[in-house]
């Protein structure tokens, strides 16, 4: 059907559309969930990394980074890919502050990303980044929280989700008052989320990553403490079992 139009990131089909992008996309779909919400005083994130072998060390190859001391950035899709465009935003904030002597604001950094990824799709001789990355912070405008698409297309969101479960989370995303949320409290919900999501992928097992930007770590981009990540994850596990229950 696509009568080799989906041979190349640069070419329109007759309907104009670009395979390879749409090709990206299915990439992220089939990757863990990743999901950021931003609440009043501060943006958590978290993420569904799935375990593809017991070999594995326990807490490697982690998804979420630090690309600045307020920045955080969550990945879903293509690890490798991930962690490049992760490099690349620790890059544009660095030039940043070199140039404006000044801390980057979110929405400077996501651009950037944006543009960037965005090349990708425009010559033959590469392919688009198979992530969907959300870039968490808390700037001199406050919380900001965005999510950059393989199409190099970006949007700032109040609650955002991607990868395998992402209309479950949106939809559970919905039904919060983000707004009134501390980032504490964010926590247990994003906990629960990533707990309720997994649900419907029970093929493999999965580690839980959260991260949180606000008050209480002084604006930096910090993992959860172990003591609140241990409650934060039990309390997802236990809401889990009281809906199978129900």
């Amino acid at each position: 059907m696509n009568s080799g139009y989906d041979l190349s990131s640069s070419t329109y089909s007759p309907d104009g559309r670009i395979f390879q992008v749409e090709y990206a996309n299915k990439a992220v779909e089939n990757s863990g969930t990743a999901i950021g919400l931003r609440v009043k005083d501060g943006v958590v994130l978290a993420l569904e990394k799935l375990v593809h072998s017991k070999l594995l060390v326990p807490g490697t190859n982690r998804r979420i980074q630090t690309v600045d001391r307020h920045i955080g950035i969550a990945t879903a899709g293509l690890l490798a890919d991930g962690r490049h465009l992760a490099s690349r935003a620790f890059d544009e904030s660095l030039n940043y502050r070199e140039t404006y002597r000044s801390e980057p604001p979110l929405s400077a950094i996501a651009e950037r990303l944006g543009l960037y990824v965005q090349a990708y799709t425009l010559y033959s001789s590469v392919r688009p980044f198979g992530i969907s990355a959300i870039l968490g912070a808390v700037d001199k405008d406050g919380p900001a929280l965005y999510v950059v698409e393989p199409s190099g297309i970006y949007y700032g969101y109040n609650g955002a989700a991607v990868g395998k479960g992402r209309q479950l989370a949106k939809t559970e995303l919905e039904k919060l008052k983000l707004s009134e949320l501390t980032t504490r409290e964010a926590v247990f919900e994003a906990a629960r989320i990533m707990h309720l999501v997994h649900d419907d992928s029970k093929d493999k097992e999965f580690e839980l990553e959260l991260s949180w930007i606000g008050a209480e770590t002084n604006g930096l981009h910090l993992p959860v403490p172990k003591d609140l990540f241990e409650e934060a994850d039990k309390k997802g596990r236990d809401a889990l079992d009281a809906d199978m229950e129900d």
